[in-house]
């Protein structure tokens, strides 16, 4: 049973990770560029810079008392932390009067190709950046490498441009997903539609697909409504020279839905042009039965009558009869073959 969290002034972390909470530091400005890791908030309050972006990293949160030694030491309220740690968490976007949150899902791939959702969590403040994940990830590797090299002059920007990137990083993960998963619809389509290879495809194959396609759109879906609050924010946490960045964000994320709605059609018509194919199969296969059936109509006449218990047949005492028999249904049998490649019906 749900319990009502408003009734509750413990924080419980809701989700399946075993990943120790454990932290990672970054601060950086035009000048400076700085990383520290450790266990607690408390071993990084010198390094913060009230001057440059600070950026935490909050990987796996079943301790939850340093999960909230953060929040409370950036001022994040009880109710934000709680749904940071709700690995259930729908999809949302709030804006605070200090800060914006964004708790959204992410999908993960293993060796195996599988997907696994996990939750992201980001509050965007001033002068910080926080991010919560339930795993270990090397998902923001990219935008440390940035920061290093100081691409797009990232480290001269506000913390919004980095909410962007983070943003961007998202949506570059769902269009690749997605724009493999098309690939490989498109191959099995063909594949459905070439007579060599039809026969090799299973419904089983694309089952998958449709999971996955379920999956993706689960996750994706709900940033539709929930971004128009990031373009419309009022505070000023959005600055309006980086308006373009979270434009281009969205744009990505309407490349994606779109796809996801084009890998959706494409899963029905894989599906319907499975079955016709197995009607179109089975239709052969009886083709096929009726002609034989049909060739051993007239034989089975002429077996019929020679088999009545007539006591005068003449043809049963010819010394060639049985040759003769088996000359006639040869004929016949012949006869229909060819009509039916006549026609082709064969």
């Amino acid at each position: 049973m749900t319990r009502n969290n408003l009734l509750s002034e413990k924080l419980n972390y809701t989700g399946a990770s075993h990943t120790p909470t454990h932290l990672h530091f970054c601060t950086y400005n035009t000048e400076i560029l700085e990383y520290h890791q450790g266990a607690s908030i408390k071993e990084f309050s010198p390094f913060i810079r009230p001057d440059a972006i600070n950026w935490v990293q909050i990987h796996g949160l079943q301790n939850t008392e340093i999960v909230q030694e953060v929040c409370d030491f950036f001022h994040i309220d009880f109710l934000t932390t709680q749904d940071i740690l709700n690995a259930e968490h729908l999809t949302k976007i709030e804006e605070h009067d200090t800060y914006n949150v964004v708790i959204l899902k992410q999908l993960s791939v293993d060796e195996e190709n599988t997907y696994t959702p996990q939750q992201l969590c980001i509050v965007q403040g001033s002068n910080f950046v926080l991010t919560f994940m339930e795993h270990d990830s090397d998902f923001f590797n990219e935008i440390h490498t940035a920061l290093k090299n100081n691409t797009l002059k990232i480290r001269n920007r506000q913390s919004d441009f980095l909410l962007s990137v983070m943003l961007n990083s998202v949506m570059a993960s769902f269009m690749s997903i997605i724009s493999r998963m098309e690939d490989q619809l498109e191959d099995m389509e063909e594949s459905l539609l070439s007579p060599e290879t039809r026969s090799g495809l299973a419904l089983e194959d694309i089952q998958p697909y449709r999971k996955d396609a379920r999956l993706i759109k689960k996750c994706i879906l709900p940033l539709k409504e929930q971004y128009v609050k990031l373009l419309r924010a009022e505070n000023l946490l959005i600055h309006k020279v980086n308006r373009a960045f979270y434009n281009d964000v969205n744009d990505h994320l309407q490349f994606v839905l779109q796809t996801i709605e084009i890998c959706r059609e494409t899963l029905s018509s894989l599906v319907d042009l499975y079955i016709s194919n197995n009607d179109l199969r089975m239709n052969d296969i009886m083709k096929r039965l009726t002609i034989v059936s049909t060739i051993f109509i007239p034989l089975t006449f002429l077996v019929g009558v020679w088999g009545m218990n007539y006591k005068w047949m003449p043809e049963l005492d010819w010394r060639y009869g049985y040759l003769f028999a088996w000359i006639i249904m040869a004929v016949i049998g012949i006869i229909v073959y060819l009509y039916f490649r006549k026609k082709k019906w064969y």
